[in-house]
């Protein structure tokens, strides 16, 4: 049998103001045509299939002909909610989308519920089966009680689901050979996170130890948006797409996971074709613009820190005449103003003359001093004033 571990779409998120619709159906794509070429029998999706709790409808649709896509190839689909899904829309119609192939686990009541699939290859004797459970993001303040966990922590509530899980592996090995592949949206200790994932550490602590993924076949993790493994059992697929410039260096992929008669056989990536190159600049504004070696960022979604002693004028005008997607531009002056590190209230005090007032605050919301033609309008302006007050 061979599954195909994903997570963390995030259908309908847009990068830094610029819609990722198109780049989300580009993937969606790739993964069903890698469900063919690979002979896919399921596809896990670990989740956060959508971005918020209330997706368009645009949105919704494109989940829709995924999943009609995904079972056309012949693939099932096990899906669990994230801290970005609604659980209990996403779990609409749970019971009838199962009959398609889809399989929603997004309920507690559905923890210890698994999939069950033979292992193909096995021989009608050994019995051999998959068992896949997904167990949802779980908030720790609204499950602990239901779940009988003693205190409201993500270690306690995710330690209760394992241990349901646990039993029903038990009881039905008592019977037959099982593999169990468990899906769970969390935090585990030793991932590495990005820019683009929420803190789950609201109600207890965020990361849940390695250790409560014991004894299962494979784990496979959502929410931490770069693909790795924290042993060879327990990953994290990543998100399709970069969703911050922190993932800039990430491949994008996912797992392909073997799984015979006695059990998990290999597992290998596969990795998914980026729409648009991230670039992450640094420098002085002459430097980036005139310099050959950012030839290569031209058509990348840029994020730009200027290094400049005062911030250039017009700077992402100028920026975006040689990068025109510039996203993200920031500023980290180097070799700045002595006075750089004094409050502003402290230098206001000190100014010695109304001009000095003026040209310290454009000075403290643009990043620069002005320049002899801003200062002699502003030197005209106050004369103007003073010429009025004593008109009067």
């Amino acid at each position: 049998m061979r599954l195909l571990h994903t997570s963390d779409w995030h259908l309908g998120r847009s990068f830094h103001g610029v819609g990722m619709l198109d780049a989300q159906r580009a993937f969606v794509d790739q993964l069903v045509d890698a469900v063919a070429r690979h002979a896919v029998d399921v596809v896990l999706i670990a989740g956060d299939v959508y971005d918020r709790a209330l997706p368009g409808v645009d949105v919704v649709h494109l989940l829709d002909d995924a999943l009609v896509r995904l079972t056309s190839a012949g693939a099932q689909v096990v899906l669990t909610s994230g801290n970005h899904d609604s659980a209990i829309r996403l779990g609409f119609a749970s019971r009838l989308l199962e009959r398609g192939g889809v399989h929603l686990r997004t309920r507690l009541e559905n923890l210890d519920q698994p999939l069950l699939l033979p292992v193909g290859g096995a021989s009608s004797e050994d019995g051999a089966v998959v068992a896949i459970y997904g167990i949802p993001w779980l908030e720790p303040r609204l499950v602990a009680e239901q779940l009988g966990a003693q205190t409201a922590s993500h270690f306690e509530v995710t330690r209760a689901a394992t241990e349901l899980i646990r039993r029903d592996i038990k009881r039905r090995s008592a019977s037959a050979t099982v593999h169990s592949v468990v899906l769970a949206h969390t935090f585990a200790s030793g991932g590495i996170s990005s820019d683009s994932e929420r803190d789950l550490s609201i109600g207890g602590v965020g990361a849940v130890p390695l250790d409560l993924f014991d004894g299962f076949s494979y784990t496979a993790l959502g929410h931490l948006h770069g693909r790795q493994s924290l042993s060879p059992g327990v990953r994290y697929s990543g998100s399709p797409l970069a969703y911050s410039f922190s993932e800039a260096s990430h491949n994008k992929g996912a797992w392909l996971v073997d799984v015979c008669a006695d059990g998990v056989a290999g597992v290998e990536e596969i990795l998914w074709d980026a729409p648009r190159t991230l670039a992450v600049l640094r420098g002085p504004l002459a430097e980036l613009l005139d310099s050959p070696e950012h030839t290569w960022a031209e058509t990348a979604y840029c994020q730009v820190t200027l290094t400049d002693a005062q911030r250039p004028a017009r700077a992402m005008e100028r920026l975006r005449s040689r990068f025109p997607d510039t996203l993200v531009l920031g500023f980290d002056p180097e070799g700045g103003p002595a006075n750089a590190a004094s409050t502003y209230s402290s230098r206001l005090a000190e100014a010695p003359d109304d001009l000095a007032v003026c040209c310290g605050f454009l000075e403290h919301v643009r990043g620069r001093i002005p320049d002899d033609a801003e200062n002699a309008a502003l030197a005209g302006a106050l004369e103007n004033v003073r010429l009025q007050e004593a008109s009067r």
